[in-house]
């Protein structure tokens, strides 16, 4: 399989692991490989490929199954699930791949499945399942495991980050970084870069809205370095990620003529694409750059919008950002009534939130670099 553009080092030697055991006659070792290979695809960007390659791994294990084989399966079509619709669904094919690998022995696939349930823990706001199974991660990995161990650090570092606590948070995102770099994971390098900026401009825009602390933000510089490194290393799967995040900084900053297009190129794939917890808050971030623009019809339309979109499954400080930014949005268009209504469920929100926060720093509280 070509590689085309990608520069991944880490996917250049599964390629020669593939090449080696396919000359030596290892058909189960190349064929583990292949489905490893197809995994790396799916969190680059490259879903296509990675969807050929499984087609094919599935018409081999149909023909002469084997445990081992099935594991990495399940490990691989939860990757290409994930990074498909961002959907937490894939837990359950993460399950599974970690349970086959236990029974077959295969340590390689539980380190990877426990890494990345760790991560969906992470996602799905959950503390104590996340610490679960980085735990497990962290105590089955061996040195070889570099990738499983990269990611078990960077979730937790994240989720101290979460936590606002920015200094426990930064020997995790040392030794992840460390770590993906010398396993050659770029996407996982691309990944921890993206996602310390996603919780760098959350906080900012919890202290413009949460606290109302202005100033100009100095976060766009983060901004492009992730979509620079992607660019140079062939990463495809933050391509429409990275644009909303630019747009975010922008808005906080004042600068709604520049933001506007970004939200308008990239807010209906985002919704398409199973992230509609995320909706509201955009939206509502829309409206808001529509009132700055004059266009107040127009903006009072999105507002509306961005209330139907709040998503059960959206995150408190998502729904505290879409209250308080609706809020605003309201108070400029003179509906005084409503903006008080959203800037009371945004208080709410907050709290819920700061709740959360605490739940973190206990659960975190178990683990020690």
């Amino acid at each position: 399989m070509s590689q085309g553009a990608f520069h991944s080092r880490l996917l250049r030697q599964v390629e020669q692991a593939i090449e080696q055991a396919q000359l030596g006659g290892q058909q189960l070792q190349a064929q583990c490989q292949r489905a490893r290979r197809a995994g790396l695809l799916a969190r680059q960007g490259q879903l296509d490929l990675a969807r050929q390659e499984l087609t094919q791994l599935y018409q081999a294990a149909f023909s002469s199954p084997h445990p081992v084989l099935g594991a990495w399966l399940h490990l691989a079509e939860a990757l290409l699930s994930y990074y498909t619709n961002y959907d937490s669904g894939a837990r359950e094919r993460l399950l599974r791949a970690a349970s086959l690998a236990q029974g077959a022995g295969c340590v390689e696939v539980q380190v990877e499945a426990q890494a990345f349930l760790a991560h969906l823990g992470f996602v799905d706001h959950q503390p104590e399942r996340l610490v679960a199974h980085a735990r497990q991660c962290l105590s089955l990995a061996r040195p070889a495991d570099g990738p499983a161990l990269a990611r078990a650090h960077m979730v937790v570092g994240q989720a101290l980050h979460l936590a606002d606590s920015l200094e426990a948070a930064q020997p995790w995102y040392a030794k992840a970084r460390t770590l993906a770099a010398g396993s050659g994971d770029d996407a996982l390098t691309s990944a921890l870069l993206y996602n310390m900026a996603v919780i760098r401009v959350a906080r900012l825009r919890e202290a413009e809205l949460a606290d109302g602390l202005g100033g100009t933000p100095a976060l766009m510089v983060a901004v492009d370095s992730v979509a620079h490194f992607d660019r140079a290393m062939g990463v495809a799967a933050l391509d429409m990620l990275t644009p909303l995040l630019r747009a975010q900084v922008l808005v906080t900053a004042g600068d709604f003529a520049e933001a506007l297009p970004l939200y308008e190129a990239s807010l209906p794939e985002t919704l398409s694409r199973g992230l509609g917890r995320l909706g509201s808050s955009l939206m509502a971030d829309l409206a808001w750059c529509r009132v700055h623009l004059g266009n107040h019809d127009i903006a009072l339309a999105q507002a509306r919008e961005a209330e139907l979109e709040l998503d059960p499954a959206c995150h408190e400080d998502d729904r505290g950002i879409t209250h308080a930014r609706l809020a605003q949005v309201y108070a400029h268009l003179g509906l005084m009534d409503e903006a008080a209504r959203h800037q009371g469920l945004a208080r709410e929100a907050w709290g819920r939130y700061r709740e959360l926060q605490a739940r973190w720093c206990a659960a975190l509280a178990e683990l020690a670099l």
